[in-house]
């Protein structure tokens, strides 16, 4: 019998929201890599796991599955006593959350979309004990925040975008999600939203080729929230 190929990811629908829509639009966002560059804290934990679990493989290995839920990355990774790796890895990034820092210009950005009345959501696949404290720390008022530890499967399937969407009361073609990593990017074309890959991240979009901001102010432009934006905010 002959087994076929794997299809590619449905392409997600192109972001066309402009800003007479806003009353009902949502932007929903990944946490590492899109809203802080969390890689310092992710670092020196994985150096803690390392050295209390005796496990050899480098950061990068871990890095290259972000996105994905830390049991699932354990399990790609085939690492055995996963939990007891994950209390190790928790511990060490609550400790090292300081080293997390702000992108360039994604305060100024997420509070432009506020002013505009769009509904602002952070769908991560950080467990809420760890996404709370950083997520506090942007001063942005979130209408939803969907983890792990919440209902429903993890990315990349649909669920989490779908649930915080119902969180916010937006259709799924009146939302727009920004990630980092071809995890997010499947996420969304699995929950027909639209999807903008964060340039400023760390890792490649997946094909087909998504639109692609190269800096929060760009994500800015793209998706033209604010024609109420004050002139020069944002320089």
């Amino acid at each position: 019998m002959t087994v076929p190929a794997p299809e590619s990811p449905p392409a997600p629908p192109t972001p066309s929201i402009t800003a007479s829509d806003s009353t009902s639009c949502a932007l929903l966002l990944d946490l590492d890599g899109v809203l802080l560059d969390t890689r310092p804290v992710m670092r020196k934990a994985w150096r803690k796991v390392q050295e209390l679990h005796r496990i050899t493989l480098p950061f990068h290995d871990y890095e290259r599955h972000l996105g994905r839920e830390f049991g699932d990355i354990m399990q790609r990774l085939g690492v055995t006593d996963a939990e007891a790796v994950r209390r190790t890895y928790e511990t060490e990034s609550v400790g090292a959350a300081h080293l997390a820092q702000e992108f360039t210009g994604i305060v100024e950005m997420l509070h432009a979309f506020v002013a505009a009345d769009w509904r602002l959501g952070v769908v991560t696949s950080k467990h809420v004990d760890r996404a709370a404290p950083l997520l506090a720390r942007l001063g942005c008022p979130f209408a939803t925040i969907r983890t792990p530890a919440g209902a429903g499967r993890t990315k990349p399937a649909p669920d989490p975008l779908l649930l915080a969407l119902v969180d916010l009361g937006v259709d799924p073609a009146a939302a727009v999600y920004v990630g980092d990593m071809a995890v997010d990017q499947e996420s969304a074309a699995r929950a027909g939203v639209a999807y903008i890959h964060a340039g400023w991240g760390y890792g490649q979009p997946a094909s087909p080729a998504p639109e692609t901001a190269a800096s929060p102010k760009e994500l800015l432009r793209l998706l033209r929230p604010a024609e109420q934006l004050v002139e020069g905010s944002m320089a």
